[in-house]
């Protein structure tokens, strides 16, 4: 697939983190920052709202060359002309995905710790790998623990791999080092105001460009 998957921050919405009033800037403050991806995460919000959401996010990220990924919902990404969709083990099929968003699009699938589903999303035509949890989160706290040495493992599909759950900045170091591409962050990144998140998104970018071997700055 022809879909170009970027290196560095993933920033993850969250309501509890950015709230309506407060999403649009703090997405807004995170790209200045630094981050390379975004993905609007909204689980329980109405249609109608999630619609506005995304499509004011997907405005955002277009004017500023970051894609956007939709957590879980192809017809959603569908609608507001994403760049993608995430995908967990049960949120539907990498070739709906595919059908829907065309060759284009970036599609990344949760794979746990588990390298026989990181085997499958590859072969199902992911262009991203996801790992995690790795730390303690309070965005997932229920999710399976994984150890750092799946990341280097998972190098072996010859796709990106990102790392999830609990990351900061105090703690994002280890999971470049052992071969992440990505950092996918909520609760480190968001929670206070946009000019935190900047800073914190800073401070990522900083992390990767010390300690990623192929990670340059976007211009």
């Amino acid at each position: 697939m022809n879909a170009r998957v970027p290196t560095g921050l993933y920033a993850i919405t969250d309501s509890r983190l950015t709230p309506p009033e407060r999403l649009t800037a703090s997405v807004e403050a995170a790209i200045r920052g630094g981050a390379t991806l975004v993905q609007y995460r909204e689980k329980f919000a109405p249609m109608a709202e999630r619609l506005t959401q995304a499509r004011n996010l997907q405005s955002v990220c277009t004017a500023a060359g970051v894609p956007l990924l939709i957590n879980d919902d192809i017809e959603l990404a569908r609608r507001v002309g994403a760049a993608g969709v995430h995908l967990g083990q049960s949120d539907g099929s990498a070739a709906t995905a595919r059908s829907l968003l065309g060759d284009g699009a970036i599609i990344g699938i949760t794979c746990h710790a588990d390298l026989a589903m990181a085997k499958a999303a590859m072969e199902a035509g992911a262009n991203y790998l996801a790992f995690g949890r790795f730390f303690a989160s309070s965005t997932k706290p229920d999710a399976p623990a994984a150890t750092t040495d799946i990341l280097a493992k998972a190098k072996r599909f010859g796709l990106p791999v990102t790392a999830i759950g609990g990351i900061t900045t105090g703690n994002g170091e280890l999971l470049i080092r052992a071969g992440a591409d990505l950092l996918a962050v909520a609760g480190g990144l968001f929670g206070g105001s946009p000019e935190a998140t900047e800073q914190n998104a800073k401070s990522f970018q900083r992390l990767f460009s010390s300690h990623h071997p192929t990670f340059s700055i976007p211009r």
